[in-house]
């Protein structure tokens, strides 16, 4: 039932921005951490960003702290990731989760290169 589709994946060259999109629905979503999980090639999946309901907190993975913008619209059940200063080690296929949720969607394509 919890469905989480991204989108807004791309090439883009290093020092370059992506904002990455994720419509979800099947549970409350205004009730709902969100989260933004990466998994690198050959890497494990690790988490980038959280944010809480109405957005009254954000906490970022170190590496996301000063280049990443995660926010939210529960109006529409989006969640949103804004991505500044993109570096090779982005490369990776991102994904948003409802924290609650063991459920993963399609995830999204960002590669950065030159």
């Amino acid at each position: 039932q919890v469905r989480l589709v991204e989108s807004g994946g791309g090439v883009v060259a290093p020092g370059g921005s992506l904002t990455l999109s994720c419509v979800a629905s099947g549970f409350t979503f205004s009730n709902a951490n969100m989260a933004w999980f990466r998994q690198r090639p050959g890497d494990r999946r690790e988490w980038v960003a959280t944010i809480t309901p109405s957005g009254e907190e954000v906490h970022y993975q170190n590496f996301a702290k000063d280049r990443f913008t995660i926010s939210r619209d529960d109006a529409e059940k989006m969640v949103f990731l804004q991505m500044n200063s993109l570096r090779p080690a982005d490369t990776a296929v991102y994904y948003c989760k409802y924290t609650a949720s063991p459920f993963w969607g399609q995830g999204t394509q960002v590669t950065v290169s030159s």
